[in-house]
């Protein structure tokens, strides 16, 4: 087999220690590097292209989804985790494998095959990636920001700070305070995963962020606009006035 090269991604240093240690028994394994933020696991996944990543979900600057999102490089992924029962079997039904804090040697290797065997394989990483997002996506909760590519950088908006999401075809544009960016998901999935105290979806193509509407103003029959804060105009059905008056008191 070809020499393996792994990246370990973890804020705790002890835990990457771990992992470097349990890796001296695999001689076909080679760690590229380590990085104690999601930051530089991006940087250092784009640099280095690692077949492997050990990667920890819950980490300062950017999470593990979220680190998932941005790359485009697509190395195979075993999550070190101390999530939820819920999300772990999330991940099992993505294929892709995860070890549980604290996790023993026997684990880590039985991870570690599954990984090697999968490298073997004639699915494109690409493919098990996106599933994977699409899946870890689903357990993680409501969102508290949104994280993007912006040229060689990432850009991380709090939620405050997004005014709407609008639909583009098969992609959802992102309006914020310093413009907009485009992201890969669908209307459905931030309708699910923003805070419905926060945001709301007044019409088939459009969530807008409740504390940035000034004002409700009649468009046509039947229709509205909500007129933000920022003095853009979003469409607004007939149920999603319906909802905004019940919300706002308008």
């Amino acid at each position: 087999m070809r020499k393996i090269r792994a990246l370990i991604i973890e804020d705790e240093a002890p835990a990457r220690e771990l992992i470097r240690f349990m890796l001296s028994d695999h001689p076909e394994v080679e760690i590229a590097g380590e990085c104690g933020d999601g930051f530089c696991g991006a940087r250092e996944i784009k640099e280095k292209r690692p077949d492997l990543i050990f990667l920890d979900i819950q980490m300062p600057k950017l999470t593990g989804f979220e680190l998932l999102e941005v790359i485009d490089e697509k190395p195979e992924v075993i999550f070190t985790t101390a999530f939820d029962q819920y999300a772990i079997r999330a991940f099992e039904l993505s294929a892709v494998d995860y070890l549980l804090k604290p996790f023993s040697k026997e684990r880590f290797d039985d991870a570690l095959a599954k990984a090697l065997n999968r490298l073997d394989k004639e699915t494109p990483a690409d493919e098990k990636i996106e599933k994977l997002v699409s899946t870890a996506s689903e357990a993680e909760g409501f969102l508290t920001r949104i994280v993007f590519r912006k040229g060689a950088g990432i850009k991380i908006i709090p939620l405050n700070n997004v005014y709407y999401l609008a639909a583009e075809d098969d992609y959802v544009m992102i309006y914020y305070s310093e413009g907009k960016a485009l992201k890969p998901k669908t209307m459905k999935y931030y309708e699910e995963h923003l805070p419905p105290g926060l945001f709301m979806r007044v019409h088939r193509s459009y969530i807008v962020n409740v504390e940035h509407i000034n004002r409700l103003e009649p468009y046509s029959k039947d229709n509205y606009v909500a007129v933000l804060k920022s003095g853009e105009k979003i469409p607004v059905s007939r149920a999603g006035y319906k909802m905004l008056r019940e919300k706002l008191s308008f």
